[in-house]
């Protein structure tokens, strides 16, 4: 079976007056580019069956504004997670779940993206080692359950920036 990992940075913030850095909100442009994101990921990827995303105020309305709707785990340590805490959490997913989405922060999603991808030769990963904007997504997948995903044995299959 294969299993398909989503990699998503949260859409642009906002930078509002004596709001803390864990509570910014989503600019206007984040919450247009986060919807474009769910639309494309509708379309590429239908059933996404869990989602795992940081508890930061960005990355849940980065969540919401895209319309997914499968069942969400909140993670306070996924906000300024190291790759390494944020493959535990991918390795720690229920073998039912086909499709994850994990919503993060820079610079956990491209360094993740990148250890995992064995493929890093590959138009994607280029285009991923250029920049990984906000609301970009790395689609990754794998040929064994999630507690086997391990550093280079995943295939970035896509990487999307939606405007």
């Amino acid at each position: 079976m294969v299993r398909t990992l989503i990699l998503m940075r949260h859409g642009k913030s906002g930078y509002p007056e004596g709001v803390a850095d864990h509570d910014r909100p989503l600019a206007p442009r984040g919450q247009r580019e986060a919807a474009l994101a769910g639309d494309w990921l509708r379309e590429q990827q239908p059933a996404v069956d869990a989602v795992l995303c940081s508890s930061a105020t960005r990355t849940r309305e980065t969540l919401a504004a895209t319309g997914i709707t499968a069942p969400v785990s909140y993670e306070q340590a996924i906000y300024d997670a190291s790759p390494h805490t944020l493959i535990e959490f991918i390795q720690l997913a229920d073998d039912s779940v086909e499709t994850l989405l994990l919503v993060g922060h820079s610079p956990g999603m491209p360094w993740t993206a990148w250890e995992l991808a064995a493929n890093r030769d590959s138009d994607a990963a280029e285009q991923l080692s250029a920049k990984f904007p906000t609301s970009a997504l790395a689609v990754i997948e794998f040929d064994r359950p999630w507690a086997a995903a391990d550093p280079g044995t995943g295939t970035l299959v896509r990487f999307h920036v939606p405007r």
